[in-house]
């Protein structure tokens, strides 16, 4: 069973990376109805999914932002999704600072004015909101996911809930993700950030820089 936070954030409703990777993947053929859907799903989740829940279960287990945040730009080898992550990461700690008020995202703010990646910022918005590192992980890795299907089902027109089918049935699979990544955040502690996920997804990056390129798209990010 899915066991995610219904905790309601800035993060869960704002997609921009997730976004702007399915439209690529759509007009590349990759994505072209619900079993292609649940198949790039899958494969989000485990790499990118995987190395975000990470992220913010770190941060949210009080591990330095700063080296959270060299850890992120490390795992983001697309220079376009860099500059996505961070402005979700600037966006999502102004809502947090304004809800939960606190001393670790002030630090963070004056730390990265343009924006730290949003996985960290996302942990250390957990950790003021008063929950734990599976909370994060659970927001980070279930957002890799819901990010995708939402978009598919515009730039598709898929069926809404065909869409959700997929993502209950992937539900098992982000429980072991988020048991990958919490593991793995509580590891850093002793070994730094080397410990963490590093799982990478280079079509998806190759597909979020040419997508940057596009004229003309829906998601702007």
């Amino acid at each position: 069973m899915l066991r995610f936070s219904s905790w309601p954030t800035a993060a869960s409703r704002r997609w921009a990376r997730p976004l702007r990777r399915a439209e690529a993947a759509v007009k590349a053929g990759r994505i072209s109805g619900a079993a292609s859907l649940a198949d790039f799903c899958r494969g989000r989740l485990h790499t990118a999914g995987l190395v975000a829940a990470g992220l913010a279960a770190a941060a949210a287990l009080g591990i330095d932002p700063v080296a959270l945040d060299g850890a992120a730009d490390a795992r983001t080898p697309s220079p376009a999704l860099r500059v996505a992550a961070r402005k979700l990461g600037r966006q999502l700690l102004r809502a947090t600072r304004a809800t939960w008020p606190s001393t670790e995202l002030d630090a963070l703010g004056r730390e990265f004015p343009k924006g730290a990646h949003q996985p960290v910022v996302l942990g250390l918005a957990a950790r003021a909101a008063g929950l734990g590192p599976v909370d994060a992980a659970y927001c980070a890795a279930y957002e890799s996911v819901s990010g995708p299907a939402t978009a598919t089902v515009r730039l598709l027109s898929l069926d809404p809930f065909d869409a959700t089918a997929v993502l209950a049935r992937l539900a098992p699979e982000v429980d072991h993700v988020v048991d990958r990544a919490v593991e793995a955040a509580r590891r850093v502690v002793d070994h730094g950030v080397d410990a963490l996920p590093a799982a990478s997804a280079p079509l998806l990056e190759i597909g979020a820089e040419v997508h940057a390129g596009w004229p003309v798209r829906l998601f702007a990010s």
